[in-house]
């Protein structure tokens, strides 16, 4: 496994809940190295930071990293399944026909 694999899954599992959910996937073009994150959605907050301050101090100790084997790393922080500005196990399931709907509306 590669010295960045290993530093970013050894930072991200410090700090997040649900570790065995921790996913890194790294890819190597002719722009560098890319990383991509996925976490669990519970611990997105804790990778992000406050104002992104956190996953700002990843990026930047990868590229310190990178720096020390000549590689330029980028991270990616992938969205986990998000609708409706909520997780996708959370929302409620339509139980009302479009009838009904109307109904509660009172346009009469």
């Amino acid at each position: 496994m590669n010295d960045d694999v290993q530093f970013l899954e050894y930072v991200v599992k410090a700090l997040v809940n649900n570790p065995d959910d921790v996913k890194i996937n790294r890819t190597v073009d002719e722009m560098g190295v890319l990383m991509t994150l996925d976490v669990h959605a519970d611990d997105m907050g804790k990778v992000i930071g406050r104002a992104g301050n956190t996953a700002k101090a990843i990026r930047i100790l990868l590229r310190v990293v990178g720096m020390k084997n000549n590689a330029r790393i980028n991270l990616k922080i992938s969205e986990p399944n998000v609708a409706f500005g909520r997780r996708s196990n959370d929302v409620a399931p339509v139980t009302k026909d479009l009838d009904e709907a109307l109904d509660d509306l009172n346009l009469d």
